[in-house]
């Protein structure tokens, strides 16, 4: 399982016809930057430049940076790109993010920024500053909002997929799994601590509102 372009890194040929006697499946999340940009809009509609906070050292930074510049163009959002890869670092950005008067950031995917989510959320609430994650981890640890691929779903295809392979099915025969259900979480307790008024529809299309 991996939230990398598998077909990128070279792990397989293709998500149809994997190859190599590889299978699996890719949960997205640096594709679902521009989801999360657009919601991080409704909320804060006056931000005039969003933050996009990004680990160099990731295989994946380029395309985390691609993904997330393109859907700012889209929608005519200046978006500031800002670089972490330690703890300090993270501390830094957050630092840069207040003096240049950053309205809200969006956190990219990354293991690094998911072990540090208690630092994240905490100079988020620290400073004020509006923030998307992309797991319900962050939302549950007090951000304020986070959307992505819903991985007890993944887990669920992950377990068949090996039914089927013990059962006798080729690994290279079997296509990639793409997830088809996704969750957004929205924690009120925080929105309201900064001062900020979250939509009906936004609530009701959530799948956890934590109050």
């Amino acid at each position: 399982m991996t939230g990398l372009d598998p077909v990128q890194l070279g792990l397989v040929e293709s998500l149809n016809r994997p190859g190599h006697n590889v299978t699996g499946l890719s949960y997205l999340s640096v594709e679902l930057a521009a989801k999360r940009l657009e919601l991080l809009r409704e909320l804060v509609p006056k931000a005039t430049i969003i933050a996009m906070l990004v680990n160099p050292k990731n295989p994946n930074a380029a395309t985390n940076m691609r993904e997330g510049r393109t859907a700012a163009e889209t929608v005519g959002q200046q978006l500031v790109v800002l670089n972490a890869s330690t703890e300090r670092e993270i501390d830094t950005a957050f630092a840069t993010l207040v003096q240049q008067q950053i309205g809200a950031l969006l956190v990219g995917s990354d293991p690094l920024f998911v072990s540090r989510r208690d630092q994240l959320v905490a100079l988020a609430a620290r400073h004020a500053v509006p923030t998307i994650y992309e797991s319900r981890e962050f939302a549950e640890a007090g951000g304020l909002i986070s959307y992505g691929t819903d991985l007890d779903d993944v887990y669920r295809q992950a377990g068949i997929y090996v039914g089927k392979i013990l059962k006798g099915a080729k690994p290279a025969d079997l296509p990639i799994v793409q997830p088809t259900k996704f969750e957004l979480v929205i924690n009120l307790m925080t929105a309201k601590a900064l001062g900020l008024d979250v939509p009906l529809h936004l609530q009701q299309r959530a799948d956890e509102v934590i109050q």
